[in-house]
């Protein structure tokens, strides 16, 4: 089990925008980077002078109802990150499959819901297979023939063999708020598990490989992180550049604390949890596993 590294009070794991305040201690403040602490004064012999015109009972009453001190600058009033939408209904890309035999034909296109997600829209598809045949997205190339031991983002069964052209909308779920990573459609056999069929459309095998082309609008956002070096509680490596030179992804080090590894990318602690939605919190202690990377791009998100 990776070692836990706590952050005094309250310590690292990332959560979602919406559970910022569990980052937050007794005195709802954010963490912010560890500094040394303050120097006190030795204490002194001579008695405090009383205020001039203040009576006894004004002291009392001073004493009853202390002034509250002006809190120290928070987070708090850092504005809130944000990344600008794709536009609802852009094409961010489309294209024909057709598979090396012509059984299977369609048209498809990837369009924007306008808040950072994403619809799959398949369109005339028609296939004269005598199996049912299913698309998804996938990182990485597939090769026609290859057996599928991963679904893929999107998976869908369209349907067939067809007896006149069908359609279906499907939800990219997973896709992340910039889907262009998946740059490969694959259409592959939902035969049955077992059905007796030839081989080469079995459950799973791969029918047609088509390669996504992308069109993504530039997106606007107020979190840029930079790397100011390693510095104390903040040790651990950037792991990942953006094609821009921006740190991408960073490795938690032993002892790394949230509000100091934030500091070192010159951004707030807020921004880093917006930046890791996906990291779990347990209780009210918030817990930063050594090892652990850490996303630092916006559209990684």
């Amino acid at each position: 089990m990776k070692r836990i590294v706590t952050v005094g009070a309250v310590v690292l794991a990332t959560v979602a925008l919406s559970g910022c305040s569990l980052l937050r201690g007794s005195d709802d403040a954010l963490p912010a980077p560890s500094t040394p602490p303050a120097t006190t004064a030795p204490p002194s012999d001579s008695p405090t002078p009383t205020p001039t015109g203040e009576s006894a009972s004004d002291l009392l009453e001073a004493s009853a109802n202390p002034r509250t001190p002006t809190p120290e600058p928070t987070e708090a009033a850092a504005p809130a990150p944000t990344l600008t939408p794709i536009p609802g209904g852009t094409v961010l890309a489309q294209g024909d499959v057709a598979s090396p035999k012509g059984s299977i034909h369609f048209h498809f296109r990837v369009v924007a819901n306008g808040d950072d997600t994403f619809t799959a829209q398949y369109s005339g598809v028609t296939s004269t297979l005598p199996v049912p045949v299913a698309v998804a997205l996938f990182d990485l190339p597939r090769k026609v023939g290859d057996g599928l031991t991963y679904d893929g983002v999107g998976a869908h069964t369209l349907g067939g063999p067809t007896s006149g052209p069908i359609a279906a909308n499907v939800p990219l779920t997973g896709s992340g708020v910039d889907p262009s990573h998946l740059g490969t459609l694959v259409t592959y056999s939902a035969a049955a598990a077992g059905q007796d069929v030839p081989v080469e459309i079995a459950a799973g095998k791969v029918l047609a490989v088509t390669t996504v082309r992308w069109s993504v609008p530039a997106r606007q956002t107020n979190v840029h992180p930079k790397d100011a070096g390693a510095r104390a509680n903040a040790t651990g490596p950037v792991t990942a550049t953006t094609a821009a030179g921006a740190p991408k992804s960073y490795t938690v080090a032993p002892d790394d604390l949230i509000g100091d590894v934030a500091a070192r990318f010159g951004i707030t602690v807020r921004d880093l949890v917006w930046l890791n939605e996906g990291v779990q919190v347990f209780g009210e202690d918030q817990h930063l596993y050594e090892g652990t990377t850490l996303n630092l791009d916006p559209l990684g998100r």
